[in-house]
């Protein structure tokens, strides 16, 4: 296919009929040595949480340097499962688009606007030619008009609005934020080998 640039994007598909871009970019965020898969989101009454453990690749590697969660806007939270750099990437692009439009709309973004806009720049670098597609799996939680939101945000570009986004077995729906936190670690725990190999960062968004 051709896109607006002029260049030309040819597409593979696999037997699965997934693209095989699409599909590298999914086992990117498994495989990279730089994080693991171990991450959860809960929705609670109150708010949202957000935690994932933290791998580094050297114990000579500086802890502060390797940021698995960062702040979109005030009220926005996102952590990520991938390759750090393309994570990097979407983190700028992401504040670019909240920035602007709250310069537009003298307003803060709506937590699922700005899941629409991140979505959509991942899903055209699924397509375009001269680019690759993004290595990460995003979860992004945060607080509007509309309460805590949770959403997860994968290398298609395909994004769906979560309770709970990783293993567990105690949510509830009257969860309150001080159980979400526990319910998350301990979540996390259940996924690793020893306690030692964790370290558990957690975003709270009110």
């Amino acid at each position: 296919m051709q896109t607006r640039n002029g260049r030309q994007s040819v597409l593979v598909f696999s037997h699965h009929f997934q693209p095989f871009r699409e599909a590298s970019a999914d086992r990117a965020r498994f495989d990279s040595s730089w994080v693991g898969p171990n991450l959860s989101g809960i929705k609670a009454a109150n708010g949202v949480v957000i935690a994932t453990e933290k791998k580094l690749p050297s114990i000579l590697v500086d802890e502060a340097s390797v940021k698995k969660i960062q702040s979109l806007t005030p009220n926005i939270g996102v952590v990520y499962s991938g390759m750090g750099p393309d994570f990097r990437v979407l983190v700028r692009k992401s504040r670019k688009q909240a920035e602007q439009y709250h310069r537009l709309y003298k307003e803060p973004i709506p937590v699922t606007q700005l899941v629409r806009e991140t979505a959509a720049v991942m899903q055209e670098f699924t397509q375009s030619g001269g680019v690759r597609p993004f290595g990460v799996s995003l979860l992004v939680a945060g607080f509007d008009d509309s309460g805590p939101q949770l959403y997860q945000v994968d290398p298609s570009g395909s994004y769906f609005s979560w309770k709970a986004s990783a293993m567990g077995r105690m949510y509830t729906d009257d969860m309150e934020l001080d159980d979400a936190v526990h319910t998350a670690i301990l979540t996390l725990k259940e996924g690793v080998l020893t306690p030692a190999e964790i370290e558990d960062y957690l975003a709270e968004v009110e």
